[in-house]
């Protein structure tokens, strides 16, 4: 794949789809309180993941196409080991990105969802696990790439899950009031801070769920697919 020289026109775009994909996700999580009241929670979170999904897709698809424009900072993919060093970090921070799988029913909308607030698992490590995970993500594929759309692309996404740190704990505390401020006090948003102050302890028990092995077959399974999505990808023209 040839690169574009300097600052291409694909990284404004990326910005931009990362912009409406930020404003449809956290926007649809703050009207969400007012949608469950008039049209109900399971018919919210449908109209919630037909709009967040597809622009999901969209953002993947184009990430996945321009990953190598604008100028290549460094190249490291034929340095020994670095490629098991990414694969390692992506499957770390799946584990975070993606405790929301504990609750599959309810992303479905088989079960009623709702709203929880935990203070168990991976909570104990850090308060905000899909920002931790993003962040992991993020440099993984920026070490990998090494090209400034590769990083134009991270700062996007980590700048709205850094607000997402922000709007969720604003939306739990409306919602959950002192409850949500006791669960603050003892949690923390870096990884583990709160465990090294005391505040937390961690119980390995609550770590052995079959979402974790979910996950753990999703990262095998994308990595064998991982060739091939690029393939597709690929076959679209923009």
């Amino acid at each position: 794949m040839m690169l574009n020289p300097g600052l291409a026109p694909s990284h404004l775009v990326m910005l931009g789809l990362l912009l409406i994909f930020a404003i449809a996700h956290s926007g649809g999580a703050a009207l969400r309180p007012w949608a469950e009241k008039h049209i109900g929670p399971r018919l919210y979170r449908i109209v919630f993941a037909l709009i967040s999904l597809p622009l999901a897709v969209v953002v993947i698809t184009y990430f996945f196409n321009h990953r190598y424009d604008g100028w290549q900072l460094w190249q490291l993919q034929d340095v020994p080991g670095i490629k098991a060093v990414v694969w390692v970090l992506s499957a770390i921070s799946f584990l975070f990105l993606y405790p929301a799988t504990f609750n599959l029913l309810e992303i479905a909308a088989i079960q009623k969802p709702q709203v929880h607030l935990y203070e168990t698992g991976i909570i104990r490590i850090t308060r905000h696990p899909q920002m931790v995970g993003q962040i992991i993500w993020c440099i993984a594929h920026t070490l990998w790439l090494g090209t400034s759309f590769t990083i134009v692309t991270s700062i996007g996404l980590v700048l709205h899950h850094l607000f997402g740190v922000w709007h969720g704990d604003r939306r739990l505390r409306h919602r959950y009031g002192e409850a949500f401020e006791i669960v603050k006090q003892r949690t923390s948003i870096i990884p583990f801070l709160a465990v090294i102050d005391g505040r937390q302890s961690l119980h390995w028990q609550e770590f052995i769920r079959p979402a974790y092995l979910g996950v753990a077959i999703f990262v095998g399974l994308l990595w064998w697919a991982h060739p091939l999505l690029i393939v597709a990808t690929s076959n679209v023209s923009w």
